[in-house]
């Protein structure tokens, strides 16, 4: 979304074509991705990707998507495309002038630059956090507070003309921060949270793009780990365990086979002759201490005039993930 906006932080002219879609222009990617926006109509949006700042995010709000919003982005010093979040307040379903109140990341040692031995082999890794996370509690008019914690992992793009086997040294170092990442929030963040006395039964959702899915890739077969099934915890500890909405959805068949039947955005393999690959990347976990409260998992795909990415083609490259709340 930074494409969208000047230095001042005012919306570039609508003609202007954006950096990172030079296909499209500002105006096509205001007007198609607020329109994902109503559409879905929802009643609180976490954004990957977004501006870096909330006055950014507020004006699109304002500006471009029905209804009235509170925003928020959470800052990442030296990063771009960061994580931010929008609640809506017309529809009075979130108190009003305070639907939520913002925990700042900066200030959790947790999501600091920490270090991992993540191979287990006595060698200390140095890592960091991209995108810090973006951990807001949300207010309900009716019903009890609960959490979001908005992640945008390291991508695992290599966009780099690069000789094969330093391109395959490359994927497998971005597999390993995934998975240290995933590693900290669990074992730092998640299990402690859902220890402590103070938020153990809270409920919190955590979302956003993972950039891993389920089961183990090439280069997760070397490193023996998996990074969103290390986020939703280890079987050994059943009670700390997220829940996954999209899983949630999948036929009794597709659940006992493992056959994970989703997608959340596709892209062409330049290595492979341009052969698509469909690929489940983002995620809506869940705490298990309230039961039932999230049901109605879906990547969006089908959209009422057909489907997303012809319709509403300069929105984003990832299908929005939805899910119903009951809090």
């Amino acid at each position: 979304m930074n494409d969208l906006f000047d230095s001042q932080g005012a919306f570039k002219p609508d003609d202007e074509k954006p950096f990172h879609t030079p296909d499209s222009t500002v105006k096509q990617r205001r007007t198609d991705l607020a329109g994902v926006i109503d559409e879905l109509s929802p009643d609180v949006v976490v954004m990957v990707e977004g501006p870096n700042r909330t006055t950014e995010l507020q004006l699109f709000f304002d500006s471009d998507v029905t209804g009235q919003w509170q925003t928020q982005v959470q800052p990442t010093a030296g990063s771009s495309q960061l994580v931010g979040c929008a609640v809506r307040l017309d529809t009075n379903k979130f108190n009003n002038p305070n639907p939520f109140s913002v925990i700042d990341t900066t200030t959790l040692s947790v999501f600091a630059p920490f270090e991992l031995d993540n191979e287990e082999d006595g060698v200390i890794e140095k890592y960091y956090f991209e995108r810090l996370p973006l951990y807001v509690e949300l207010n309900p008019v009716n019903g009890n507070p609960f959490r979001i914690l908005g992640l945008h992992l390291k991508s695992k793009g290599i966009f780099d003309a690069l000789e094969w086997s330093k391109w395959w040294e490359r994927s497998l170092a971005n597999r390993r921060k995934i998975f240290a990442q995933c590693t900290q929030i669990r074992l730092k963040f998640l299990d402690e949270y859902l220890k402590d006395n103070a938020t153990k039964n809270i409920p919190l959702i955590v979302c956003g793009d993972i950039n891993d899915g389920p089961g183990y890739d090439a280069d997760e077969k070397k490193i023996l780990g998996s990074g969103i099934e290390r986020l939703m915890g280890l079987v050994w500890f059943p009670e700390l365990c997220m829940g996954n909405a999209l899983f949630d959805t999948l036929s009794d068949a597709k659940k006992m086979k493992l056959d994970f039947d989703v997608e959340t955005t596709s892209f062409k393999d330049p290595i492979f002759n341009n052969v698509y690959h469909r690929e489940w990347i983002d995620h809506i976990l869940y705490t298990r201490n309230k039961p039932n409260w999230v049901k109605d998992g879906k990547s969006n795909i089908d959209m009422q005039a057909g489907k997303i990415w012809t319709v509403y083609k300069h929105a984003s490259d990832h299908h929005p993930i939805t899910a119903t709340l009951e809090v």
